[in-house]
C-alpha cells in the first residue's frame, strides 16, 4: 500500500520488528485478560495504532488512517464467521474476498496463502480500483524521467536543430508572452484606494510582490540564457541548468525555488500567466466575485486574512475562536455574478478519489477511469463556533498539490456522503487537490 497505491502521505518504513512488537503485546493481552470481559478492544487499538505502528507515523491525515483501519478490523465482529476485510476484484469482477482462515493444520493455512491472489487489488486497503491507475501512471512517469536523465547532452532536437538553438526559440517565445513587471507606485495607490489596512488587500499586495519576484527572475534567467547563447557573457552553472532544463521541458530549479512546483514548463508557464491575470484583475479592475485559490502562493493566509475580514465585521468576535466552515453551491464560476454576503467563493478544486453528485451535493463512487473529479464553487466562510453536524459529513483536507505532505495542506472542508459512517472515505484517502498536474 506504501509503495504501491499510495494510501498513505508519506511512505512509512514499517518493518517485521513493529509486527512482532503487535503480536508480543495481543499475546500479553490475552494471557492477562478475564474470560469475563473478553477483549479490551479500545487498548487493543490504541497500542497499535498510537504506540507500535502509530510510533512511526508523523502526518496527520495518515494518523487518521491508521486509527480508521485499527477501528475497521479490531473488533468483536472479527471473530465473526462473515467477518471479512474487503472485497478484492479483477477486471471489475467482484472476486475472493479476504477473510482470517479457521484451519487445523500448518498445511491448511499453506493451502489457504496459496490461493492468494498474486498481485493485491487496491480494494484489500479500502482503496479505489482506479487506485491502479494511478500507480501505473507513477511508475511510466519514473521511466521516462530516467530516460531523459540518463541522454545525451549534445543531442539535436530533430531536424539538424542543436540544444541551443532550439533553447533559444522557447526562450523568444516565452519572453513574449511573459508579463509585464508590476510597477510599484501603481500598486501602493490602487491597494490605497481599495483600503490599505484591509487584511485582504494586505494579503493581494504580499501576493504581488511574490508574482513580481517571479516575472523578474523569469525575464533575467532568460535574457541571460539568450545571451550566454550568443557568447555574448559565460555560460554559467545556473545558465546551463536552466538549458537543460527548458530544453527536458522541465522547470528550471532557480524558478521552482521562487514559485510553485509543476511536472512541465508548460504547465508551470500557463499557470503563471494564469495567476497573474487573477492579480492584476484584483489590483486594477476590482475584487473578483469567486477567487481561484489554485492562483495563490499562501492559500493558508488567503483563508486567514478571510477569517480576519469576517471577524472584524462582527463585534465581540475573537480571531483564535473563529473555525472555518463551508457551504457546497451547485453553480460553476460562469454563474456567480456577485460576491457572497460574508465569506469567499472559491473554484478550480478537484475531487481525488471519489465522485461528487451535484444534484444532492454529497461524495458518491467515482466513475471507472475517472482519476479526478472538479468540483462546483465552494463558499467558505468563518463561524465563531464549531459547526454542528449530523454525522453524515467527511471532513476532507485541501492540498495544493497530487503530492499530499504538511507542507502542501492547506485546511479542510466538510463534504456531505451517504455512507454509514466516513470510515469508507477516509481508507479511500478522499481529498481535495487545487492542481492535478
Amino acid at each position: 500500500i506504501n509503495a504501491e497505491y499510495g494510501g498513505w502521505n508519506i511512505p512509512y518504513e514499517f518493518n517485521q520488528a513493529d509486527l512482532t512488537a503487535s503480536i508480543q503485546f495481543v499475546q500479553n493481552h490475552l494471557d492477562d485478560m478475564d474470560p469475563r470481559h473478553g477483549v479490551n478492544w479500545s487498548t487493543v487499538r490504541y497500542m497499535i495504532g498510537e504506540v507500535q505502528y502509530g510510533g512511526r507515523v508523523t502526518d496527520d491525515m495518515d494518523k487518521r488512517l491508521l486509527k480508521m483501519f485499527c477501528k475497521a478490523w479490531f473488533k468483536e465482529d472479527m471473530f465473526q464467521p462473515g467477518f471479512q476485510f474487503f472485497w478484492a476484484s479483477g477486471g471489475g469482477v467482484p472476486g475472493k474476498p479476504y477473510t482470517i482462515p479457521v484451519c487445523k493444520t500448518v498445511q491448511q493455512y499453506l493451502d489457504f496463502i496459496e490461493k492468494l491472489p498474486p498481485v493485491d487489488s487496491p480494494e484489500v486497503f479500502g482503496l479505489h480500483p482506479n487506485a491502479n491507475i494511478t500507480y501505473q501512471s507513477k511508475t511510466a512517469r519514473d521511466i521516462l524521467d530516467t530516460v531523459l536523465n540518463i541522454q545525451p547532452k549534445e543531442s539535436s532536437a530533430g531536424l539538424g536543430e542543436t540544444r541551443e538553438t532550439f533553447v533559444q526559440r522557447m526562450a523568444d517565445d516565452m519572453l513574449s508572452k511573459l508579463p509585464p513587471d508590476y510597477i510599484p507606485h501603481e500598486v501602493r495607490e490602487r491597494i490605497n484606494e481599495m483600503g490599505a489596512l484591509s487584511s485582504m488587500n494586505i494579503f493581494l499586495k504580499q501576493e504581488l510582490d511574490r508574482m513580481q519576484r517571479v516575472i523578474l527572475c523569469v525575464r533575467t534567467t532568460l535574457t541571460d540564457l539568450k545571451l550566454a547563447i550568443e557568447g555574448t557573457i559565460i555560460m554559467s552553472e545556473k545558465l546551463r541548468e536552466a538549458l537543460d532544463s527548458i530544453y527536458d521541458a522541465k522547470v528550471p530549479p532557480s524558478w521552482t525555488r521562487l514559485s510553485w512546483d509543476s511536472s512541465t514548463i508548460g504547465f508551470w508557464f500557463t499557470e503563471l500567466i494564469e495567476r497573474n491575470s487573477q492579480f492584476h484583475s484584483w489590483c486594477f479592475t476590482g475584487r473578483p466575485n469567486v477567487f481561484w485559490m489554485t492562483g495563490f502562493f499562501n492559500p493558508q493566509g488567503f483563508l486567514t486574512a478571510m477569517r480576519q475580514e469576517v471577524t472584524r465585521g462582527h463585534k465581540g468576535w475573537a480571531l483564535d475562536q473563529v473555525v472555518l466552515n463551508n457551504e457546497m453551491t451547485k453553480y460553476t464560476k460562469d454563474d456567480i455574478t456577485s460576491p457572497p454576503p460574508e465569506g469567499v467563493f472559491v473554484h478550480g478544486l478537484f475531487l481525488d478519489g471519489a465522485g461528487w453528485d451535484r444534484r444532492n451535493s454529497r461524495l458518491v463512487e467515482p466513475p471507472p477511469k475517472v482519476l479526478f473529479t472538479p468540483l462546483p464553487v465552494i463558499r467558505i466562510f468563518a463561524e465563531n463556533t464549531a459547526p454542528v453536524t449530523d454525522g453524515k459529513v467527511y471532513e476532507c483536507p485541501i492540498y495544493k498539490k497530487p503530492r499530499r505532505t504538511d507542507l502542501t495542506y492547506i485546511a479542510s472542508v466538510n463534504l456531505r456522503h451517504g455512507a454509514v459512517s466516513e470510515e469508507k472515505w477516509v481508507m479511500r484517502g478522499v481529498a481535495l487537490l487545487c492542481d492535478i498536474k
